[in-house]
């Protein structure tokens, strides 16, 4: 899988080690940079050649980190055809998901239904809250998991796309 990688200061060393286990793993990475660490750049268009490489198809999937990963996501998600989630570590559901199904304990189902229902194509990483070893359970189950295709999803993802 094609994957856009990106991050600011703050996830600069954990990117680099995710972009080696991505490569170890089959993925072709494209660094969108930073190329060195500057502790007071900013995100935003650091983030935005990124998600326009998602959003245009040159890339099928993206990766982007940054403290919270919240401001990271907003920055991706002002590119249309873009659909960024956030995640900052494991969260139980306190009630079932949906009809289909009850949510996973593992912490991860956000992730999961972020895929889905929402087929997000970039996940923003909080750096601050993960760890290298989080990241890479992270990254792994999110890009393993396929859209689900359900009408009502398929209709939801359209209108996003159209605003």
């Amino acid at each position: 899988m094609k994957i856009a990688l990106t991050t600011d200061h703050t996830g600069f060393e954990l990117l680099q080690q995710l972009k080696r286990y991505l490569e170890s793993n089959g993925h072709e990475c494209v660094d969108f940079g930073p190329t060195s660490f500057i502790a007071d750049d900013d995100y935003p268009g650091l983030i935005k050649p990124a998600a326009i490489a998602v959003a245009n198809g040159d890339c099928e999937m993206g990766v982007i980190m940054g403290g919270s990963g919240e401001g990271e996501a907003m920055a991706a998600n002002r590119i249309k055809g873009v659909r960024c989630t956030v995640y900052y570590g494991p969260a139980i559901a306190v009630a079932p998901i949906d009809a289909e199904g009850t949510p996973a304990e593992d912490g991860f189902e956000i992730l999961r239904l972020s895929r889905q229902h929402n087929n997000a194509n970039i996940l923003s990483l909080g750096a601050r809250f993960l760890s290298q070893q989080d990241i890479e359970q992270a990254v792994d189950l999110w890009l393993s998991v396929p859209f689900g295709g359900i009408s009502r999803h398929v209709r939801r993802t359209e209108q996003l796309d159209s605003l």
